[in-house]
């Protein structure tokens, strides 16, 4: 189930107060947690401290450092997590799931393998995967040097178009958050979509092994 974000005058209100108490690493604790808590949308917090940076609160280059650092910061903070998970136990717990096997998470340690760079930065600039994709790179043991450096290029860019979006909108900062809805829920169709046909598949397979008994 997706996280049902929360309602973007609550996130607004909250971040304003971090801003404005700490200043530009507010904006940097804010996206951290972002990382942590998928209710906190980062298409809210980052449009916000460029408006803020705007306002002349903190500069451009100080909101555009700590939204990176704190973001990054939070990427390693679930890198751990999935260290600390493991993939084997992971496959412990496939292995119980009705309609999973330990072979479809072999199958994904494998591609992992070959393209968890590739998955990692660019992960970084999907929405619902930002977050997601530092587990299975923990999970895989990825090089703790090679995952920041992807994190941190990736998120760059993302912090970065959405930060500028916010600093040159000014006050109509918040209707960036609009369009990244519309990037959030293409997401979202392609993942339900992809999750129904494996699970058609799945199930049709086990019917005809039952038949075949």
């Amino acid at each position: 189930m997706t996280p049902t974000p929360l309602p973007l005058d609550t996130v607004a209100a909250w971040a304003v107060d971090l801003m404005e108490t700490l200043g530009a690493p507010g904006a940097g604790i804010a996206i951290a947690l972002e990382n942590l808590f998928p209710p906190l949308p980062s298409e809210i917090i980052l449009p916000l401290a460029g408006f803020t940076a705007s306002r002349g609160g903190f500069s451009l280059l100080e909101a555009l450092v700590w939204t990176t650092v704190g973001s990054v910061l939070g990427a390693l903070a679930l890198y751990g997590l999935g260290v600390w998970f493991g993939a084997e136990r992971l496959k412990r717990i496939a292995d119980r799931l009705p309609l999973v096997r330990v072979s479809d998470v072999e199958r994904a340690e494998a591609w992992f393998a070959r393209h968890g760079g590739k998955a990692v930065l660019l992960g970084r600039m999907v929405p619902l995967f930002r977050s997601l994709i530092s587990v299975p790179a923990g999970v895989q043991r990825m090089s703790l040097m090679r995952f920041t450096v992807l994190t941190t290029i990736g998120s760059g860019i993302w912090n970065t178009v959405f930060v500028l979006a916010g600093y040159g909108l000014g006050e109509n900062w918040h209707l960036v958050e609009q369009y990244a809805d519309i990037l959030q829920k293409l997401v979202i169709l392609v993942c339900t979509t992809a999750l129904a046909g494996f699970l058609a598949i799945r199930i049709r397979q086990g019917l005809r092994a039952r038949a075949a008994r």
